[in-house]
Formats: structure tokens, sequence, C-alpha cells
């Protein structure tokens, strides 16, 4: 099946900005999101073709914030729907305005005059939620639409999304099948607490994003706190990367490496030792149990130089 057309303006003005992947990167970096070759690749083919990208990997490794650096680059609105077990298109995709029909049918039994049917269900009367608010976005640009932590969601929320996959449209029974004239860029994102249906994946272009190494994640903790000496941060990095390799179950992704050590200079700490990972433990890892294994491999250890 062929991605649905983009209409309007919206094709002209994606390519004027993204005309190439290395743009598309240097134009990520100047909003503090630093991809790889593979990553901005990916982001360009689904800007382009347009598909929707699914973006898979471990919790906190920058899925949601590609989605966000995304918007920030075309300068046009994300619309983020957060899923959950039982999320439903109520909560996703439209509901009806009871109160505001119950109040036309007073009003026009009061005046005498008679409703039908359609004048109670047509688009006035639409509660519209984050993908029915997507799909109508009118541009110049296309929205970005941010399906995150689709892996909460169950099958029958992932087969509800495929006629939006596929084709940019929705059908909504009282009023028929509403297509966007500028289709959403579609990010998708897992943190593979399950597997996807094959469906949802056939419809997507796929990215798994890794842990950055040691070095880049030096780079992006200092662009996303600012004024972090390179000492410090490479420090943090080490003992992050350090942490992801012990026996931990939540291991820590980029956003707890960017949260400890905004709270070590918060707490005014210049270098990194056992007190101070003892003091601020709880800003990295999230989980009793992790602490406690960290604790009992020796605090000492996460600070040692080289390897």
């Amino acid at each position: 099946m062929s991605p649905p057309e983009v209409t309007g303006d919206a094709a002209g003005e994606v390519r004027q900005l993204v005309p190439d992947v290395e743009t598309l990167a240097q134009r990520l970096g100047g909003v503090d999101y630093l991809v790889d070759e593979g990553l901005a690749t990916s982001m360009f083919v689904s800007l382009r073709l347009p598909q929707p990208l699914l973006l898979e990997g471990e919790a906190g490794v920058g899925k949601t914030e590609a989605a966000k650096a995304l918007a920030a680059v075309l300068d046009t609105p994300l619309i983020r729907l957060q899923c959950y077990e039982g999320i439903d298109a109520a909560e996703a995709l439209y509901e009806w305005n009871y109160p505001r029909q119950l109040l036309s049918i007073r009003l026009a039994d009061a005046g005498g005059e008679a409703l039908r049917e359609d004048d109670l269900f047509g688009p006035d009367y639409l509660i519209r939620r984050p993908l029915l608010r997507a799909l109508e976005h009118p541009g110049p640009r296309p929205a970005v639409l941010l399906v995150d932590e689709i892996d909460r969601a169950d099958d029958d929320f992932e087969a509800f999304l495929l006629e939006l996959l596929a084709d940019a449209s929705v059908t909504i029974p009282e009023i028929g099948t509403i297509r966007a004239t500028h289709p959403p860029i579609i990010v998708l994102t897992s943190n593979r607490t399950r597997d996807l249906h094959d469906a949802v994946k056939r419809r997507c272009l796929y990215h798994w994003i890794d842990y950055p190494s040691p070095r880049r994640e030096v780079e992006i903790i200092r662009r996303r706190v600012k004024g972090t000496s390179e000492a410090l941060a490479v420090q943090v990095a080490n003992a992050v990367s350090r942490m992801r390799d012990s026996d931990v179950q939540k291991p820590p992704g980029v956003a707890e490496a960017i949260d400890w050590i905004a709270a070590l200079r918060l707490l005014g700490v210049e270098r990194l030792d056992a007190a101070a990972v003892d003091r601020t433990l709880g800003s990295v890892l999230k989980y009793g149990d992790d602490q406690e294994v960290i604790r009992a491999a020796g605090l000492e250890q996460l600070v040692r130089s080289g390897d």
C-alpha cells in the first residue's frame, strides 16, 4: 500500500527545511538532539516519504525526544498521545460532547424545533483527541504526532491504529472517513515490554536506538545541562556506563544521566566521588533493589579512573 500523498504546501515546506540527511542532522543538533547517521537517515526517510517511524529501545535513550526535536526543527506542533493499558478511541481519537448535545435538544424542544440525528452527530459536537487533532491540522507544515509507548496499549488498540498508519485517515461511524490534507509525521515509540503486531511494523519504518557511547553521552549531557564541566560529564557518563554493565534490572538511560548531573550541579558537586554518588543515587537509579546492587558492589568502583 502506497503512503498517502502530502497535499498543499506541506511537501515543499518539509523539502525546503530538510533537503538531505546531513541538513536534518545539523538542524537536530541545533535543537540539542544529537543523532548518528542511522537515526538521521531513518528520520529523514520518514519525513520525506512520508511514512510512520517506529523507534524502539530501552527507556531513556531519547525516543520521545526524537519526536520533540522533529517538531522543533519543523517549527510545527507536537501532538502527543501517551499510551496506557486500556486506552480506547474516546481517549485517542474523539468522543461526543454529550452535554452540548443535550443542551441543543432542550433548546430545540423549547423552541418547538425538530432535531434530526444528523444535527446532533456532526463535527460541531466532536471533542477532538490527539489523533483527530493531528489529522485535521491545517498546515502549512504537517504536525508531528507522537504515539508514545505503544507497547503499553493492547492488541485491540494496535488494530485501531492501522487505518491511521496506512492511509492517514480515520473512520467515525456517524460522519464517515476523515482524511488528512496534511498527513502528520507519525513517530511511535516502544520500550519493547512486549512484541508489537506485524501489521503495525509493516506500516512503519523501524529504528532501534541504543545507548550512546560514553563520548557521545558526554556531549549530550553538556548540551542539556548548560555549564557542566567536561570532567564531571566524563565521570558521570563512565559511571552510568558501568551501571548499565552491572546486574541492575532497570539500567539508567540518557535521561537519568541528565537528571543525575543536574542534581550534582545543584548541590555544587564539581567532582564525582563515592560520597557524592551515595547522596544522589536516587537521581539515576529509581529502584531500591538496583541501588542496593550498586552499593553492594562498592560505590568506589563507579568513580574509579580508567578501566
